[in-house]
């Protein structure tokens, strides 16, 4: 549920915590205490509510402002809020699994086995105690034998690896110089591709080194000092001149780094390189050597999602001093792997990221910190338990259902577009009449077989698992694209869309109570659950999955009239969240956003639709006082409880697809069905004449 990246779209991107969270979720009253665990069948926590808020004035405050005012957000987390509590709850499940799994000692070389190492290996705080520096030293050798620019490029090239997220890297590449997508073909959507991506800063986004105000200021000074304690903490002589020379050098990268909205221009970013053109296009890096030892030198093509980042990367390679570069190889070679090095290294790196990055005061636990890891690396092994314990085939009858009747209500609307001509129409239908919609769990699972775990080796693990995971996206190159491939493992708490594939993911973790409860009134699993379905199917029609046709090929399929009204419709809704300012020096981004902006308002319009598809002739029920229409909007507003720390928040505006969640919550004031529901008036601060209310699909 992001905004381009460039295919998955994730709902929202890990937080601090390292633990991927959702939203669009059902609120019950058990909520309203923030470690509350959650109540089958219970409809709208009012409680949580601030009945004083006129809805039409702040809608978010209305069904949040007493749960707000009355929750403290956990010391080891940066944002709390209902996605929060049910990945907790997931996350104590898959711990169960995975301490049961410890226990009843597996065949060796099973994926049960693999991912019960994984996890007591990381659990072993002693043992990773015991052996100090001594995983990381063979790297750090290898990085201080470079004498040319042609080793550095081999080493650069043995670094690459594989990530799902080129606009918002996670840190698996962010400190490696490039990134590597493997996806379909945007001109030829039935093979898949290399997509080569701007890396390496330890910062967020390249605003962190390039905005000079005195908050970003301080944030630089303070990662020039983690820098120079983990170069300290590793024996590194001259820790702090290298840490000084490692930032300018990461802010000269970050110049040469293209700005998130620009990444997310696909337009742009279809840039198909023969592989013996990076020479000339990109001078400055020894790409023959650097393919080499990528393994990628037999790729007639790779495309360079950001052509210019490639080239001045590239050309710092050439530009920099070799020492410098080996310090700053040095430095990340460690700072990546912190929560496997000895105690001394996590606590640093956790000052700076979590602490200063995020606002968050404690670490989360280490057993919280060994599952997220253990999904990250096994997580189809974990899924398979996970699946087998947590997720009742009933529940995935009812969710394609839901699924079913809302993508009817999609078509439907299509069909009652006046401004849309029957030629975009009827090409528009067919691409949503393609999707693959995927529920609870993958058709095929990752096969485990060529990854090798063994018990007491937790950095050397999270390290062969980085590398089988880069080696499995390499043998995809060039091959025929599995349409029902899967994002996201059962266990993640979130949803996503891929426009190349033309394919959703609906994990089994997200289909529970208080995401979806069957036991719950249409109404509200329809504000909730059902605006999800409706977010994740509208992403193919956002204003970046707009660009895709129903084989997943970039092509324009509009008329000229067409697109210059849906363009004008999203500059629309872009300018509603420009208004928007969390703190008086920082405005939502409405471009940056507008991707998600544009799946809220379709999302929730179409799932409105099939909700009142389902009542047929009948009446909907009112439930503690609240009529349907009530239950379905509160259910939507209560769905996006969420309170931040200042810093975590901050982060989130500046480098994050999606606007906070109370300006998400907003979206309902562009639906008519919203003002007699509430009873808003003109004059009231959300209300919008007809004509000034953003309508898209």
């Amino acid at each position: 549920m992001t905004s381009f990246r460039p295919l998955p779209r994730k709902r929202l991107t890990a937080l601090a915590s390292a633990l991927t969270l959702a939203s669009l979720c059902l609120a019950g009253a058990a909520f309203a205490q923030a470690q509350a665990a959650p109540t089958v069948g219970i409809l709208i926590d009012v409680t949580g509510m601030d009945p004083s808020v006129k809805p039409g004035n702040d809608f978010y405050a209305y069904g949040n402002g007493g749960w707000m005012k009355a929750t403290e957000i956990p010391p080891d987390h940066a944002s709390w809020g209902i996605f929060n509590i049910l990945a907790d709850k997931v996350l104590k499940e898959t711990r169960t699994l995975l301490d049961e799994a410890v226990q009843q000692n597996a065949p060796a070389g099973s994926d049960t086995r693999k991912a019960a190492d994984f996890y007591a290996s990381y659990l072993d705080e002693a043992a990773i105690e015991a052996r100090g520096l001594a995983p990381v030293k063979p790297e750090l050798s290898h990085i201080a034998a470079v004498k040319h620019a042609t080793a550095l490029a081999r080493l650069l090239g043995e670094q690459l690896r594989a990530d799902v997220d080129p606009v918002n890297a996670t840190n698996l590449w962010t400190t490696r110089l490039f990134g590597l997508f493997v996806s379909p073909d945007f001109n030829d959507p039935t093979h898949n591709v290399g997509y080569l991506l701007q890396g390496g800063l330890g910062l967020p986004d390249r605003a962190y080194y390039l905005d000079a105000s005195p908050r970003m200021a301080d944030i630089r000074t303070k990662y020039q000092a983690y820098v120079a304690l983990v170069l300290k903490l590793a024996g590194i002589a001259e820790a702090e001149a290298k840490a000084a020379r490692i930032v300018e050098l990461e802010g000269k990268m970050a110049k040469a780094h293209v700005s998130r909205e620009e990444s997310e221009d696909v337009l742009k970013a279809n840039n198909p390189w023969k592989r013996t053109e990076f020479s000339a296009r990109a001078p400055g890096l020894d790409w023959t050597a650097f393919f080499a030892a990528a393994s990628l030198d037999k790729q007639p093509m790779l495309m360079a999602w950001q052509p210019t980042a490639v080239a001045g990367l590239s050309a710092l390679v050439k530009s920099e001093p070799l020492a410098t570069w080996k310090d700053y190889l040095s430095y990340h070679a460690i700072s990546r792997r912190t929560g496997v090095l000895p105690k001394a290294f996590g606590e640093a790196r956790f000052a700076f990221y979590g602490k200063t990055l995020s606002g968050t005061p404690r670490l989360a636990e280490r057993w919280k910190r060994a599952v997220a890891a253990t999904n990250a690396a096994v997580g189809d092994a974990v899924g398979q338990l996970y699946v087998k314990r947590h997720f009742p085939p009933e529940a995935k009858g009812k969710v394609q259902a839901m699924v079913k009747g809302i993508i009817a209500a999609f078509n439907q609307r299509i069909d009652r577009l006046g401004w849309m001509a029957p030629e975009t129409k009827r090409k528009a239908k067919e691409k949503l009449s393609t999707l693959y919609v995927g529920v609870g769990y993958p058709e095929h699972w990752i096969d485990y077989s060529g990854l090798t775990v063994v018990r007491g080796e937790a950095f050397e693990n999270i390290e062969r698992a980085d590398l089988f995971e880069y080696r499995r996206r390499l043998a995809q190159l060039g091959n025929s694209v599995d349409l029902s491939q899967w994002w996201m493992t059962p266990q993640t708490v979130n949803a996503v869309n891929m426009p190349l594939q033309d394919a959703l993911n609906f994990p089994a973790a997200i289909l529970q109570p208080p995401c979806f409860d069957p036991n719950a009134t249409p109404a509200a699993n329809y504000g909730s659950i059902g605006a999800t379905i409706g977010h994740e199917i509208s992403h193919s029609f956002d204003d970046q999955g707009a660009q895709f046709d129903a084989h997943g090929r970039l092509s324009n399929w509009w008329t000229p009239e067409d697109l210059a009204h849906f363009q004008a419709s999203g500059a629309q809704l872009a300018a509603q969240y420009d208004a928007y300012r969390p703190f008086p020096d920082l405005a939502v981004k409405g471009k940056q956003t507008l991707s998600e902006n544009i799946a809220d308002l379709a999302g929730l319009s179409a799932a409105h639709d099939a909700w009142l598809a389902s009542l047929g002739s009948q009446p909907a029920a009112t439930v503690q006082g609240f009529s349907g229409e009530q239950q379905f909007f509160l259910s939507y507003a209560i769905s996006w409880r969420t309170k931040d720390r200042e810093a975590q928040l901050r982060q989130q505006i500046l480098t994050d697809g999606h606007a906070p969640a109370e300006y998400r919550t907003d979206t309902v004031r562009n639906l008519d069905a919203w003002y007699p529901a509430f009873d808003v008036q003109s004059g009231q601060t959300l209300y919008l004449a007809p004509k000034d209310r953003v309508r898209v699909w």
